[in-house]
């Protein structure tokens, strides 16, 4: 316990860090706190011959609006500052995100879910960008494994809450979304607008003058975040088509075979926090490694100990895969073009949520079966952790 004393004292800003953590979490709730209600919903909307297209693409919509929209959330950030534009991006997203629960219209529930991704990209983007204007590199290491360890603690307590409330009522999981009006109290009273360093350069980029966007170092973040979250989404988009190739089909038994390796996504935040002190190929390598061994064998496996195995294993590197990502994309970028820095990794991350299903269901006809495409993505992973890898060696 002694090192997560020494840890915890390490913090520093304390109120603003435990308010952007939980922001943090919102654009996740956005989604997860759906997939208990999309059969009721479905079921409501019979009527509706589409209404097993609709819903889905109801509880998916946000992202598509996080992946168009977080680059410009992230030029007002830059251009007008960053509290004001988070308070408001809050508070309409508690508005929004309620607004179902009197809605009748399937239609207007899309569209209310659509302005919901709005909200979303200013609060991922600007959380993201608040923690690098307020931390240093190790004050920002801490955070983001607190960050990446609080959405999976959440999870099941999300899933438990929109259950119970959505026995009472059909759309009443919506109301769940309230929960953004006290996240909104704890910014207006603890958040600060961070001070601009001097003469436009800051300690994470000091060769960056504020009048030149580094282009360069904003695609090299778009195309790594791009390849990485094809990666992290191929297991929560394509997993249970994988359980069935071995020949487990039950939801339930899925979802108890998961549950445990499920918890290791945890075990890759602190994995993160270890080894943040080495250099950020380092970091690359380490979880792309895991995400090779982890993808291949959950495509080699034919039994249910030998998936769990395998999950532990793809588990670990996605806990690791955000954090790591995120803090090396804050470094990318000084105090005047951070903000536009994360809404490129914002909008790439939400991108590779869309296109993942995409490749890995082509490469899964091709070859045959899904398990195939886990293999595939798995040597692709391999691939990766090679080349940065070397570069880490070299460097």
């Amino acid at each position: 316990m002694h090192w997560l004393r020494q840890f915890w004292s390490g913090l520093t800003l304390k109120p603003q860090g435990i308010t952007m953590v939980l922001a943090a979490f919102l654009p996740v709730f956005a989604i997860i706190a759906m997939f208990p209600v999309v059969h009721a919903i479905i079921t409501h909307f019979g009527n509706d011959p589409q209404a097993a297209i609709k819903v889905p693409a109801m509880v998916t919509a946000p992202g598509y609006a996080i992946a168009l929209l977080a680059p410009l959330a992230g030029f007002f950030a830059d251009r007008f500052g960053r509290r004001n534009l988070l308070l408001i991006c809050t508070f309409f997203y508690g508005l929004v995100g309620c607004a179902p629960f009197f809605l009748e219209s399937l239609n207007a529930i899309i569209a209310s879910r659509i302005a919901l991704g709005v909200c979303e990209a200013g609060i991922l983007t600007i959380v993201n960008t608040l923690i690098a204007d307020y931390w240093d590199d190790a004050g920002r290491r801490n955070w983001l494994m607190l960050q990446g360890m609080i959405g999976p603690a959440f999870q099941p307590l999300v899933f438990i809450a929109v259950a119970s409330v959505a026995t009472i009522r059909w759309n009443a999981g919506f109301l769940v979304y309230a929960v953004a009006f006290p996240i909104f109290i704890a910014m207006a009273l603890c958040l600060f607008e961070p001070k601009q360093p001097d003469q436009g350069r800051t300690q994470a980029d000091p060769a960056s003058p504020a009048g030149a966007f580094p282009w360069g170092s904003a695609l090299a973040v778009g195309a790594a975040t791009l390849a990485t979250s094809i990666l992290y989404y191929v297991f929560i988009v394509n997993g249970s088509i994988a359980w069935a190739e071995i020949g487990v089909t039950d939801p339930v038994t899925v979802s108890k075979a998961t549950a445990i390796p499920a918890l290791f996504i945890l075990a890759g935040s602190v994995l993160f926090r270890v080894v943040s002190a080495r250099s950020n190929a380092t970091q690359f390598a380490t979880f792309l490694a895991l995400f090779a061994v982890g993808l291949g064998s959950i495509g080699l496996a034919h039994s249910v100990p030998g998936m769990q195995a395998a999950l532990i294993i793809q588990q670990t590197a996605a806990g690791m895969t955000v954090p790591a990502l995120i803090a090396w994309s804050q470094s990318k970028f000084g105090f005047h073009h951070r903000g536009r820095g994360m809404g490129v990794w914002t909008s790439c991350f939400f991108l590779g949520q869309a296109v993942s299903p995409v490749i890995i269901g082509n490469i899964a006809a091709r070859a045959g079966s899904m398990q195939a495409a886990f293999l595939a993505a798995g040597v692709a992973a391999g691939i990766g952790a090679i080349g940065a890898g070397a570069i880490a060696l070299r460097r």
